[in-house]
């Protein structure tokens, strides 16, 4: 089992910056990837960006490449996305996620075994 615990969200606005944290309860193990999903108000879940845990591999949906930046800390078994140049169409809860995943399977919700609650973020315009 593993708990995950995000932070960070808040209400900024258009343009501002925020950083997501995401606390795993134990160490990762070296197969082990972390996914960023988001989902808006009568939207679908959807992929954000994922880091593979061994290595640090990254992959970024196509609306946040060049604005988000994923990393991690593995002492900390911490991840953390870095959200700059924020839209309103950001807005929505995020969610991390772990699973046994390789690069190809970062961008699907079904491959991820635990998920955190969730935080909000909101960008006004």
């Amino acid at each position: 089992q593993v708990q995950l615990a995000e932070s960070g969200g808040g209400l900024v606005q258009a343009g501002d910056s925020l950083r997501l944290s995401c606390a795993a309860s134990r160490r990762l193990l070296r197969d082990f990837a972390m996914g960023w999903f988001r989902q808006a108000p009568g939207k679908e879940r959807e992929f954000v960006a994922g880091i593979i845990w061994l290595g640090g591999g990254t992959r970024y949906a196509d609306s946040v490449k060049g604005r988000f930046t994923v990393s991690k800390d593995n002492a900390l078994n911490t991840a953390y996305l870095q959200m700059n140049s924020l839209k309103p169409e950001d807005t929505g809860v995020y969610y991390c996620a772990v699973g046994r995943l390789v690069y190809t399977e970062l961008v699907s919700a079904t491959g991820y075994d635990y998920w955190g609650q969730g935080t909000q973020v909101t960008v006004s315009s």
